[in-house]
């Protein structure tokens, strides 16, 4: 079945960087373009960057943009997130997401805190 687990989340302070990764199983991975959303406490989720499944093409949302950056492996079905100068309000729990033809996949999320 599809699974989709993320990493490398943690405590930075503003200013630091972190790389998030999302490990995918159990479909043709590099068939699918794949995305990456964040949940604020309190806030609805919301999209944070997309990228083809060639990798030939990103997009990003205008608050990340110019300081995320997002990156696949295929040959690892993996798909990173660099996250530089970081801020308070990045702060949230970080989910990859791939979209099929029905359903959407979600993985379980890793928490980016920013805080000093």
């Amino acid at each position: 079945q599809v699974q989709l687990v993320e990493s490398g989340g943690g405590l930075v302070q503003p200013g630091g960087s972190l790389r998030l990764s999302c490990a995918a199983s159990g479909f043709t991975f590099y068939d699918y373009p794949m995305r990456w959303y964040r949940q604020a406490p309190g806030k609805e989720r919301e999209f944070v960057a997309f990228i083809t499944n060639t990798g030939g093409r990103t997009n990003y949302a205008d608050s990340v943009k110019g300081r995320f950056t997002i990156s696949r492996d295929n040959s690892k079905n993996t798909v990173y997130l660099q996250m530089n100068s970081l801020k308070p309000e990045d702060t949230a729990v970080y989910y990859c997401k791939v979209q099929m033809i029905v359903y959407a996949y979600w993985g379980q999320g890793t928490q980016v805190t920013v805080s000093s």
